[in-house]
This record gives structure tokens, C-alpha cells and sequence, in this order.
């Protein structure tokens, strides 16, 4: 595996404006049917997000971002969130 494919790139936005940019190692996502997690590699996708907790990862530390609702799109290892908070 290439260096550039262990890596996501994720975007979290809100109407307010961006509350994050940069690069993960996973992402975990509040998905109206259920949770999943996002990691590299990952199938494209596009999927509505419930009330809940987005939780991104990088290295050893994570951080939480509750959201009310949303959307994501996975593409070759892009991860957009549109959500509000």
C-alpha cells in the first residue's frame, strides 16, 4: 500500500463554516441505519448521518464532534461531512 492511501482526508462542515480539515486515519460516523467507520481504502459511499457523535482519529488521539444530523460522501479516500451542530 502506498504512503497517500493510509491516509483520509476529512472535511467536516457545518452552515457555521468548516470545524475541521485535514488528514486521519479513521473516521467514525453516525449513520441513520447504524454506526460504521471509515477507513482507508474504503468503497465509495454516500450516506445520511442521525443525531450523534462524528469521532475522527489521528495517531493516538481522537476527537468527537456531535452533529444533529447530515450527510458524508467517501471518494478515493475523501471523507466530506456536511452536518449540523
Amino acid at each position: 500500500m502506498a504512503e497517500n492511501d493510509a491516509i483520509l482526508n476529512l472535511t467536516i462542515a457545518s452552515p457555521e463554516g468548516i470545524l475541521f480539515q485535514g488528514k486521519v486515519d479513521s473516521v467514525k460516523l453516525p449513520g441513520t441505519k447504524s454506526a460504521f467507520m471509515v477507513l482507508p481504502l474504503h468503497a465509495p459511499i454516500i450516506s445520511s448521518l442521525s443525531k450523534g457523535i462524528v469521532t475522527y482519529a489521528q495517531g493516538n488521539e481522537s476527537t468527537s464532534v456531535d452533529i444533529k444530523g447530515g450527510f458524508v460522501q467517501v471518494k478515493s479516500n475523501d471523507v466530506s461531512v456536511c452536518v449540523e451542530i
